[in-house]
């Protein structure tokens, strides 16, 4: 109820509005029936426009520490993302890790929209960088299509430091459903778990034109926020 509150009644209108987002290729979206939408990941207005676009509800797998914060400020985020469905993802890997792809494979199963994003974190560049495998278990696991979904304009909106978007036209590019239907059985495969990945970045690519850099953007931020000390 919180979700379609949101969209309908309190944000969206206010969004559709002002920003007046574009979509191509809406139709590649299933109409029903359990599906992934992988998206480069440029801002944090990303997970803001996409659900305004499409008729049916998208959860989204959203880092763990958005409902972990105290305060007032903590308050509101866990409401905020519990309301619209959000399901928290552990980033430090292990047992936490594994318990938020299961509940997102059952969401899968349920047959509803999943939005995950396979860089992991935030471009720190505008860049595409490489997919993490989570994507790839969660589509074999769940039997679903992986639709790709590229954002187009959102970085130059919500450039880093930013708070309130510039007023832009965003825009919203949804790509061929890709079926890995041919992998059944194979989810615990790492090189058909790579092999899956890599095909919906290709696609990422293609349908956003950004530039592909082959590591991982967890790895580039790392450097930028501790960069090497000059010698002495």
């Amino acid at each position: 109820m919180f979700y379609w509150l949101m969209k309908s009644v309190i944000l969206g209108p206010i969004l559709r509005l002002i920003y007046r987002p574009w979509a191509e290729g809406v139709e590649n979206v299933p109409p029903r029936g359990g599906a992934i939408l992988a998206g480069n990941h440029l801002t944090v207005v990303d997970s803001f426009f996409l659900p305004l676009v499409l008729d049916r509800k998208i959860s989204f797998l959203a880092k763990s520490d958005y409902f972990t914060e105290r305060g007032i400020k903590g308050w509101f985020k866990r409401l905020f993302f519990g309301g619209t469905g959000q399901v928290p993802v552990d980033r430090t890997g292990g047992r936490a890790s594994e318990q938020a792809l299961l509940t997102a494979t059952r969401i899968l199963r349920q047959g509803e929209l999943l939005g995950i994003y396979p860089e992991g974190t935030r471009s720190p560049d505008g860049r595409l960088y490489r997919g993490k495998t989570g994507v790839a278990r969660m589509a074999l696991e769940a039997g679903v299509p992986v639709v790709p979904v590229a954002m187009i304009g959102t970085a130059e909106m919500q450039p880093a430091g930013r708070v309130i978007p510039k007023v832009m036209r965003p825009g919203i590019r949804f790509g061929a459903p890709l079926d890995f239907s041919r992998y059944a059985g194979m989810e615990n495969d790492r090189h058909v778990l790579r092999s899956v990945t890599d095909e919906i970045m290709y696609a990422l690519m293609e349908l956003s034109g950004q530039e592909y850099v082959d590591v991982y953007a967890s790895s580039v931020k790392a450097k930028l926020d501790n960069p090497p000390q000059p010698s002495e």
